[in-house]
């Protein structure tokens, strides 16, 4: 079979997945001695089995639905040089994801390719644009062995989700290929920690068990416990989110009583490491190393019958050691995001106890860089899809001078967020429309930069349908609420307060509005209480202010629960519909916008 043609339905059996949760083994298995085990060492004349074999992880996570190279800064990895200079190196794309994936499986006789979720949700309009059915094909063809589901696997709610995994086509939009029904995922999504409220089971298998020759892997798969309170209500609708923790130790007994004794845990929740470069040592000992984040407790807390812990959520790389609660060291890793990034895992399988020796594991980050060949059966598939989404994606919106950056952006106010809150402000200020005095963006609902080089035939500085639908993929609906001036001031130092205190999340804000952000403070004191001003007075903790947000934001979204106390609600046209007209009234082929300034907020370091 050629290395671009994997149908996986009648897939060879180099690799096999045997569902484990809820199924009943027929049979006794065989453990056969795998092929490359024999004839390592002698003794007595005879020859004798290898104990161990080694086993390859490949991994990867939050792809997010970026089957093209994702554009601008967003899609490159920071790489620290031997000099101690930092260079960016464009990565991604999944034309050569597979062929590094490929590659990397070359020589391996035992190799397992696994994912730590999201990826699907709040994808380019390639994939987004057909509910991600692109971005499952895509993944099947590149041999996924499994994943954990992530937060945005629910942004379409559970029965989506179920879609995803089973096939069928999109209940509103019928099939999109004549004559062609979705097939689903032939991976298995696993989702231990999410339960139905009705029936109390989880809503997908908890785990599964990859089998080869007698060498048994079982993958436990979780996501964040704090999943409802980053995706909308709907979204978490009649389902339950469980403590990653006890979870992951509930099945890991279960495999383990079932005699799989070599477990690694998918876990979409992560952490900050100490440098943004991929290649950074983690384990280096120096003062403020290593890595921080809520992956930290929850690694310190999973039982030691788990082996190595492949993680997500925070888009950042890192392979790190963590001590399990013996005290013993074990793998940590995150491949970045949206495929720029695999991480190459060894595990070291004993065959006598089934379990792997810890000491024996390495892992390492790799750029699925784009200056390798591109798999032809990806570029083929992109073809297809770009085809049928061509009519809507090439159809301009506006113009600009230079890029305006987003995702990519290192600082808490993004000048693309400046332009997407001034477009939420000017859509709902009429009175008709909410009459909104200021707005607020969530910087997660921001996913790419808005760049000026053409990305097809468009021409450089046009902004087409495709790349504003690309920048905010939700389609959120607009929101216009009442607040007063207290919970205004309240939900700007929730940014930096509660659940959001170790991970600040910066509201973008729409012209008028200004304070300061003081960084050297903690807590809530972060946000200058005395220097918020709107439209250069201070806001009046009594008086009602009408605020425009994206109904996520408006339903406490984000640990935001001031936003969520909002009263006398319009709703309005979705956030791309209202960020397309700004583009549209703003800007010409002659007279494109430019880039703000980002000087709303003054920061204090």
């Amino acid at each position: 079979m050629s290395a671009t043609s994997h149908p996986q339905k009648n897939r060879a059996p180099r690799r096999v997945l045997a569902a484990a949760a809820g199924l009943a083994t027929v049979g006794a298995l065989v453990a056969a001695m795998p092929a490359d085990a024999h004839d390592r060492g002698h003794g007595h004349g005879h020859h004798q089995p290898a104990r161990t074999v080694d086993v390859q992880l490949l991994s990867f996570n939050d792809l997010h639905g970026n089957l093209e190279p994702p554009a601008g800064s967003a899609g490159t990895v920071s790489e620290k040089q031997a000099d101690g200079t930092v260079t960016s190196v464009p990565a991604g794309g999944v034309e050569y994801l597979a062929t590094s994936l490929r590659n990397a499986r070359k020589g391996h006789a035992y190799s397992v390719t696994a994912a730590g979720g999201d990826m699907v949700g709040a994808s380019p309009l390639l994939s987004g644009l057909f509910h991600d059915e692109p971005t499952i094909e895509a993944l099947n063809k590149i041999d996924l062995d499994v994943t954990a589901v992530g937060n945005h696997e629910f942004d379409e709610g559970a029965t989506e989700l179920a879609r995803l995994q089973n096939g069928g086509c999109h209940p509103v939009e019928g099939c999109y290929e004549k004559g062609k029904k979705f097939k689903g995922a032939d991976f298995p999504y696993l989702a231990a920690n999410v339960t139905s409220e009705k029936t109390g089971k989880p809503i997908l298998k908890p785990y599964t068990v990859w089998k080869k020759n007698g060498v048994k892997i079982g993958f436990i798969g979780v996501t964040l416990e704090g999943t409802p309170n980053i995706v909308t209500a709907n979204g978490v609708k009649g389902l339950k989110f469980h403590d990653e923790i006890e979870t992951v130790n509930k099945y890991a007994k279960e495999l383990d009583r079932q005699g799989v004794k070599s477990i690694v845990a998918l876990i979409h929740e992560g952490g900050a490491p100490a440098s943004t470069s991929y290649n950074y040592d983690c384990d280096s000992p120096g003062a403020g190393d290593g890595i921080s984040g809520p992956i930290v407790d929850i690694a310190k807390g999973i039982s030691p019958k788990v082996d190595a812990l492949v993680t997500g959520h925070t888009h950042q790389a890192y392979v790190c050691t963590v001590p399990d609660p013996s005290g013993k060291p074990r793998m940590v890793t995150s491949a970045a995001s949206f495929g720029k990034l695999y991480t190459d895992t060894t595990l070291t399988y004993d065959l006598r106890t089934k379990d792997i020796v810890r000491t024996s594991v390495k892992s390492a980050n790799h750029v699925v860089s784009r200056d390798q060949a591109k798999a032809t059966d990806m570029t083929k598939l992109i073809a297809r899809w770009n085809k049928l989404a061509a009519p809507i994606a090439d159809k301009p919106q506006g113009w600009i001078s230079a890029d305006i950056n987003g995702r990519g952006a290192t600082t808490p106010e993004l000048p693309l967020g400046d332009l997407i809150a001034d477009a939420q402000l000017e859509g709902l200020a009429p009175a008709d429309k909410g009459g909104a005095v200021v707005a607020f963006m969530n910087p997660g609902g921001i996913r790419a930069d808005l760049v000026y080089a053409a990305s097809g035939g468009e021409g450089d500085g046009v902004v087409t349908y495709g790349e504003a639908f690309t920048v905010q993929p939700f389609t959120n609906m607009m929101n216009v609420v009442d607040l007063t001036g207290a919970q205004l001031v309240a939900a700007l130092q929730q940014q930096v307060s509660g659940s959001n205190e170790a991970s600040p999340k910066i509201l973008q804000i729409s012209e008028g509005l200004t304070y300061t952000l003081d960084l050297t403070k903690s807590g809530a004191d972060r946000v200058v209480a005395g220097t918020i001003r709107l439209n250069g007075e201070a806001i009046d903790p009594a008086k009602t202010y009408r605020v425009a947000m994206n109904e996520f934001l408006a339903g406490g979204g984000d640990g935001f629960a001031a936003l969520g106390e909002g009263t006398n609600k319009l709703v309005g046209p979705s956030d791309l519909d209202v960020f397309n007209d700004y583009l549209a009234a703003h800007s010409t082929a002659t007279a494109p916008l430019a880039p703000p300034a980002a000087d709303r907020i003054t920061v204090v370091r």
